[in-house]
This record gives C-alpha cells, structure tokens and sequence, in this order.
C-alpha cells in the first residue's frame, strides 16, 4: 500500500527510464545477434580462400630416387625425382594396372594424362592419398623384391589396405582402391620451384 504523500510521479519516472535503458540494451543485442548470420556468411569464403592458396616448393635439394612430402590446403604432396630405371620401368607395369592410361580424367589435369602423369618426366607431383579409404601410403623407391609384391618396380604402398600404386601413381589391378592417385594443378616458375594450385599459363 502506497503511503498517503508519498510522489508517485517520482516512482514512475525512475521505472520507466530502467525500462526505457532495458530496452535500448536489449535492442542494440538484437540487432549484433541479427547481424550475426551476415558475419558468419564472410567466414567461409575467407577461410576457403586461405585453405586454397597456392603454395611454392622448392625441389632444388630432392635427391634423384627420393620423395619429399609438403602440404597444400592441409593435404600431403609428394614430390617424387623419380630414376631413370623408374621411369623405364613404368611401360612394362601397363598390363598390371586398372587405369594404365589415365582415362579417368578426373585424376589428373590433361596437361599430366601421359606415361609419367606429369609435366617433366622425372618430377611426380601427387596429392598422397590412397583413393581408396584416404590414408597416406608409403613410398618404396627401391626396385627390389618387397613382401607385397616380388616384382616390385618402386612406387606407393598403403599400409590401411594394402593398395599398391606404381611412381606415377598409377593403380594396380585387384586391390581395393578403385582409382589412380590424384594430381594437383601446378606449374614450374623456373627450374627449381614449383606453384601447386595453379595451373601453367594457357592451361584449362
């Protein structure tokens, strides 16, 4: 019960501006919390954009036989100085293949769908990943006998199922994965660095 006396006036004044500030607050929320789905929609394009830019390597240290890994849009890239008994080799696996002459173009860029799946025949430059489950096979450079195959003439070994891939990437019939390694677009800027990401100049 108000006392006899007592200013109302001054009661509903002091109400009103809390619930006038209250409101303003409440307000200005609204509008940050409905500006937030437009922020959000910036997001994805900046980070796509980041995830996706080029990347140089330099190959000028890779030994001839040797494999060195880099990454590109958090992917693994091999770059493999692939021999010159390597790449004699590669003919004769034909018959042992599922895909030998990279029909599947989808695999690789057409400036790459030849016997070396690549723009200089000695350099292999591949997405390492199995096409089968996506683990990362194992490069086995050797020409030598190994456990999985006898006749082994160098190339990648996936652990995860053991699929077998020759040093272009290049599957072998009756193994579970169904495609040959993916290559990346990329081009040369000189002779030892090279832009993966971008396709050389002219290229589609």
């Amino acid at each position: 019960m108000p006392h006899p006396g007592e200013n109302h006036d001054e009661v509903d004044h002091g109400r009103r501006r809390f619930l006038t500030v209250t409101t303003a607050v409440v307000g200005g929320a609204g509008v940050v919390i409905a500006a937030l789905p437009f922020i959000k929609s910036w997001e994805p394009s900046a980070r796509a954009l980041a995830a996706g830019a080029p990347v140089t390597i330099d190959i000028s240290k890779i030994e001839s036989g040797q494999m060195v890994r880099f990454a590109w849009r958090k992917l693994p890239i091999f770059v493999v100085n692939r021999t010159k008994e390597q790449l004699a080799d590669l003919p004769g696996l034909d018959p042992r293949l599922r895909d030998p002459e990279c029909k599947e173009t989808s695999q690789q860029p057409s400036y790459c769908q030849n016997a070396w799946r690549s723009i200089k025949p000695e350099w292999l430059v591949m997405i390492g990943i199995c096409t089968h489950l996506g683990c990362v096979p194992d490069y086995y450079g050797q020409i030598k006998p190994e456990p999985f195959d006898p006749h082994w003439k160098g190339g990648f070994f996936c652990p995860c199922h053991k699929s077998r891939y020759d040093v272009a990437g290049r599957v072998f019939d009756g193994v579970p994965a169904p495609l040959n390694m993916v290559i990346p677009p990329y081009h040369y800027i000189d002779d030892v660095h090279v832009r993966i990401g971008v396709n050389p100049k002219g290229a589609a």
